[in-house]
């Protein structure tokens, strides 16, 4: 049952499958997105408009609603609110990190930040911040408010923490994985977790949704992260090599500096030390990764979490919402957009 059948014509389908199978509901969670991003403020309403516009796959709105159908609730709207709710947290971390990245392209368009400048870009990512915290009252329930408030919290730190390590090529994996865990596993997790607090479900079943969504999260993020070593801007909306120029540290790289010899470290840890790293940096580290078969390292990783988070969902009765969750793991790992 835990054991995720790796067929390549399915990978796709499951995430099309979660998005058939609450359609209605997430044009519904659109629509409440834009409503609560409407401004008086001119600039803060373009900005709005021109970040739903440059759209996403909505994943984890859609692991909300897909969870709360897993647990049978169907009465209501508070999935819609709080699906909504849990995609603007997202929407405020991309403003935020692209500030921070100092990116230009996100999902293959500009980023506020290079339109408007770091500053606007900011206070409107704190806009959406604010506007989430609003929902989380009006849904009323306590248990959301403490949970999507210590994500958020999470969240921050995670970014601190991944600041205060850039460059280090020996960093450990544990380190990495903290940072991972807190700047996205922790909010997919409260994407699921949401689903079940909302239908009632005993403490069972949402830590059950919890363990699901972090360790999807976390296969999600190990598959982000090796996709910038192996991927172009067509699929992705990202160039290669993102990361690498900005001088993130993440799995490939971990994984490249314990395999390879010390003459390779000591040029590695010499690019990474630089202020700016070149093309011919890039080009000499991607010859490492495909020397020291770095990326079929870095899957077998995310196979691990792709088991613990199918395995997770023995908690629940078959039926089509859980098959849909369950093959969604593959998707995260091997999506091919």
């Amino acid at each position: 049952m835990g054991t995720v059948v790796q067929l390549r014509n399915q990978i796709n389908n499951s995430y099309f499958q979660l998005k058939d199978s609450v359609d209605e509901k997430l044009v519904l969670v659109e629509e409440k997105i834009k409503s609560k991003l409407s401004s008086d403020v001119d600039l803060v309403q373009k900005m709005t408009d021109y970040h739903i516009e440059t759209g996403g796959k909505r994943l984890r709105a859609l692991l909300t609603l897909g969870s709360a159908k897993l647990c049978g609730y169907k009465k209501g709207g508070r999935d819609i609110n709080l699906a909504a709710c849990v995609e603007m947290i997202h929407g405020a971390t991309l403003m935020h990190d692209d500030v921070i990245d100092l990116g230009n392209i996100r999902r293959g368009k500009k980023t506020l930040n290079s339109i408007w400048g770091n500053h606007s870009s900011v206070l409107v990512g704190d806009y959406l911040l604010s506007r989430c915290f609003e929902m989380m009252v009006e849904d009323g329930n306590l248990e959301v408010l403490k949970l999507l408030s210590s994500t958020s919290s999470k969240i921050a730190q995670g970014e601190v923490l991944q600041l205060q390590h850039k460059g280090e090529v020996d960093m450990l994996e544990e380190t990495y994985f903290k940072i991972i865990t807190a700047k996205t596993a922790e909010l997919f997790s409260a994407a699921t977790k949401v689903g079940a607090i909302l239908s009632n479900k005993e403490t069972k079943e949402k830590e059950a949704l919890e363990f699901y969504g972090k360790n999807l999260g976390l296969t999600f993020q190990i598959a982000d992260d090796t996709l910038d070593y192996n991927s172009d801007l067509k699929f992705f909306g990202k160039k290669i090599g993102k990361d690498f120029l900005e001088g993130k540290i993440t799995l490939p790289v971990i994984l490249l500096f314990q395999n390879i010899t010390s003459i390779e470290k000591e040029k590695l840890k010499n690019i990474f030390k630089q202020e700016t790293r070149s093309d011919d940096d890039l080009n000499f580290t991607l010859e490492l990764i495909k020397k020291y078969n770095i990326i079929k390292k870095c899957y077998k990783k995310a196979e691990h979490f792709i088991n613990l988070a199918s395995n997770s969902l023995t908690a629940f009765k078959d039926s089509d919402e859980k098959k849909i969750l369950e093959n969604l793991t593959s998707f995260s790992l091997e999506r091919s957009f």
